[in-house]
Parts: structure tokens; sequence; C-alpha cells
């Protein structure tokens, strides 16, 4: 067989969970997540533990983010200088007070990327028109996952510590294969409806290397076979969390594609992605105390036909 040289190509045979939750249905594989999966994550909370998973915005050493996109920009509205001139604000008692924005990029820091974020053939989750998201999505936007909120059981995947390593390098690759074995290693396995946080740290190299670090750039991640999306399928997972900023290899290793897993995962199958995440913290204490599952938790920014949002997190102990 030829080499495929296209995303449709490549995923010709694809699963896809289409339909499965209704026509209309906007946040896909989180239909797994239900009551009874909520109390399944707080049944492994033990010290009540919490760990933020977001990335500081504005971090004095720089904000990690994709190629193309740019960190956010916070400005100081009002402070106490304001209060300088004669034309200050006034307001009956001398209240004074501060105020600032941000100009950012919406995945530009820890985030959800909406169901209907990537796609191919014209056509988004669920079989929807791409032109459905000419000037706002329409249907898939992030705003249905905001709403709904993500709690489960969580498992933490240190693949980097599994490999005797800092980090993980450039480019370098594992499989749903490894998932299994490093869980094992881990003394836990990996069951259905696990929402899947996987390790890397290799942001480090981005605070270690400055601007050096998009020179030749090529993030680690999971890497595309039918298997890996087949696995992740029968597993129902409903959502993939990672500390890179793509959660995937950048290219597909055998034909260079890019990013085939965002098509496989979310556009066909509807698992939810996350990125940008900080798993130091919880990584140390999960080698520390060999508890690698938690409750996990988050809830998108709700912003109206966005392809993304910023959020922040939650691992219970």
């Amino acid at each position: 067989m030829a080499e495929p040289k296209t995303m449709s190509e490549l995923l010709r045979d694809a699963p896809k969970n289409w339909g499965k939750w209704g026509d209309d249905d906007e946040v896909g594989a989180l239909n797994y997540l239900t009551p009874a999966e909520v109390l399944r994550g707080v049944a492994h909370v033990r010290s009540g533990t919490v760990f933020t998973l977001q990335r500081l915005i504005n971090d004095p050493k720089g904000d990690p983010c994709w190629p193309g996109r740019t960190p956010a920009e916070r400005t100081m509205i009002v402070d106490e200088s304001t209060w300088d001139g004669d034309d200050a604000p006034a307001f009956p008692g001398g209240l004074h007070y501060a105020d600032d924005k941000i100009n950012a990029f919406l995945q530009g820091s820890t985030q959800y990327d909406a169901l209907g974020h990537v796609w191919y053939d014209g056509t988004i989750w669920n079989g929807h028109d791409a032109r459905t998201t000419v000037g706002g999505l329409d249907i898939a936007s992030v705003e249905p996952i905001a709403e709904r909120g993500v709690v489960g059981r969580g498992v933490l995947l240190d693949i980097a510590r599994f490999r005797g390593k800092e980090h993980l390098d450039n480019g370098e690759t594992f499989t749903h294969e490894d998932l299994e074995a490093c869980a094992k290693a881990q003394g836990h396995t990996i069951e259905p409806h696990d929402v899947l946080l996987i390790r890397t740290n290799f942001l480090k190299l981005f605070f270690d290397r400055g601007e050096e670090f998009y020179q030749d750039f090529v993030e680690p991640g999971l890497t595309y076979s039918p298997e890996l999306v087949r696995w992740f399928a029968d597993r129902e997972i409903p959502n993939l969390v990672t500390d890179t900023m793509a959660n995937e290899v950048t290219y597909e290793p055998a034909t260079g594609i890019a990013l085939p897993l965002h098509c496989a995962l979310m556009r066909n199958l509807g698992v939810t992605l996350t990125e940008i995440c900080d798993l130091e913290k919880l990584a140390a204490s999960c080698a520390e105390d060999g508890q690698y599952t938690f409750l996990y938790a988050a809830a998108p920014l709700k912003v109206h036909r966005a392809a993304g949002s910023p959020v922040n997190p939650l691992a219970i102990k």
C-alpha cells in the first residue's frame, strides 16, 4: 500500500463516535463521566491534598505556548498612581483599588481544546460542517465543556520517571503499550473512563533554553497507530491531559503528518484534550507516596463560541 500523505488517507479506517450520544452532542467522550464515575474518583481521595495544575500566566521566566501564538500580556489599568492626578476617581469614604486586564490567546496557556478545534475534510466533531467555525464555533465550542465540567478518576502516567529521565527529548515517542507498562510499574492499572495525565517534563527545556527551545521544534508524545486509537476507543478514555503543548509528537514519524491524534482522538472519538499542564508537584507527591490515582476536576472558562479556554485543573489525593 502507498504511504498515506493526507490526514484523510491516514485515518480512512479510524473508528468514530459520531452519533453515539446524539446528533447534537458537543462534549463527546466526556459523556462517559457519569455521576458514578465522579464517585469512583472521589473514592481515591485519601489525604485531601490538593494540587493545582495550571502553569502561571505572565511567569517572569516566560510562558510556553505553541509556535505562532504569543504569551498573554497583562496591563495594569488602575493602581495607586491613578490617584496622583487631580482627575482621579473619587469614592465616598476614600476607596482606592487596582484593576488590570490581559490580552491573550485562549489556548496560550494551560487550556482545554473545544471538540471543534481541529478537523480535516471540511468536517468537525460529530459530522458537522467545518463552515460552522466561521467567526466562532457555532457547534462543539468550549462552552458546553465549561458548562458541564470534567470530574472523574485521574491517573498520572509519569513516562519521564518511568524511563529514568529528567525529561523526554525532542521527538521522543511512546505508545499505549508504554502507558500500560508505566502504570504497571507504578502499581496500578488504567481502567475504563480514567482521565489520563501524562508527564514528560519536556517544558523544562523551555525554561532552560528560552527562545532556543523553538528551534527545530518537535515535541515528544504519543504517536499515532491504529492500535493506539482503538485502545482509546475500547478504554472509553474521556480526557487526555499532558504537560506539553499538543499532547502528541508534533509530526507522526512514519509519514510526517502533523498532529494526527488531534484528529483521530478529538475530531473522531470526541476525546477532550488538555495541554500545557504543570504536573511537577503532583508527580513528586506520587513518586513519594506511591499513589498515582486521585480525583481529577476541571472546568475551563465559559467563553461563547471559543475554540479553547484557559483552565486550572485540580488533582485531589
